[in-house]
């Protein structure tokens, strides 16, 4: 890792939150990071705190760096490979845009090339986050050793086949969004019955980080572990019973059924 050179073309939310998860755990330093994005002033202003030395095009970051991550948006992918496709052929490629798994990208790139199709999540940046991984790629055994350790010092890595990419990707990238929606509402009922608004969203915040992290590493199931908490006649079984009559859980699937269904 020490001598590991990444490149991001494209340096938006995800690549910004990727940079900082293996800035703050120490997998690279600020030297082996080399983006760039289309508006410079902006690339700077994302960069130069982070002691990160920003690259003019596109040409530049492939050149300087072994692992090249197109984090760029989906609709750009083409436009922005097609220039650097000779020089790709010669790097480890990462993919984290969406509905661009092996065969899509395959379509894009020189023959030949090593190339992974991934879907990460934000809480990257805090390395608490999870990047699932295409089962296919054409990377060598090594280079997806590599590519493990490195995204492992920042999330839980998962393998999945081609078939459940979309639907993994779904479950980890977009619902850190619905997962704030809910800090907001817990927060939001705190306040009502009297805490802070700062204290709320703190204990709403660590319970949802507690029970994941209780789940991961026990291996509970989830309805074992809200059982455990429901005493006879108690409180929470009272909550509970109230979130069923609301269809919380038919309403969080059908959130993701959603976003899977949609054209």
């Amino acid at each position: 890792m020490s001598e590991l050179n990444v490149g991001f073309i494209g340096f938006g939310n995800m690549a910004q939150a990727m940079a900082e998860g293996f800035l703050r755990t120490g997998a690279l330093r600020p030297e082996q990071i080399h983006p760039c994005a289309r508006n410079w002033e902006k690339l700077c202003a994302n960069t130069e705190p982070r002691g990160i030395r920003p690259c003019r095009d596109s040409r530049e970051v492939v050149e300087a760096s072994d692992l090249v991550i197109l984090a760029v948006k989906p609709y750009l992918l083409q436009e922005v490979t097609e220039p650097i496709r000779d020089l790709l052929r010669e790097k480890t490629v990462v993919s984290v845009a969406a509905g661009y798994p092996f065969e899509k990208l395959e379509q894009l790139l020189l023959p030949g090339t090593h190339h992974l199709s991934t879907c990460p999540n934000t809480p990257v940046a805090v390395a608490e986050g999870i990047i699932v991984c295409e089962e296919r790629h054409s990377l060598t055994e090594e280079e997806f050793r590599t590519v493990k350790q490195l995204f492992e010092k920042v999330a839980l890595v998962e393998t999945v086949d081609t078939a459940h990419l979309s639907v993994a990707g779904t479950v980890c990238g977009c619902t850190p969004a619905y997962a704030a929606m809910f800090i907001e509402a817990l927060g939001d009922a705190g306040v009502k019955h009297g805490l802070t608004r700062a204290q709320s969203y703190r204990l709403a915040a660590q319970m949802l980080v507690g029970t994941g992290k209780l789940h991961l590493e026990t291996g509970h199931h989830p309805g074992a572990m809200k059982d455990a908490v429901c005493s006879p006649g108690g409180t929470t079984i009272v909550g509970v019973a109230s979130l069923e009559r609301s269809g919380f859980r038919s309403a969080v699937i059908d959130a993701i059924d959603a976003v899977e269904n949609r054209q």
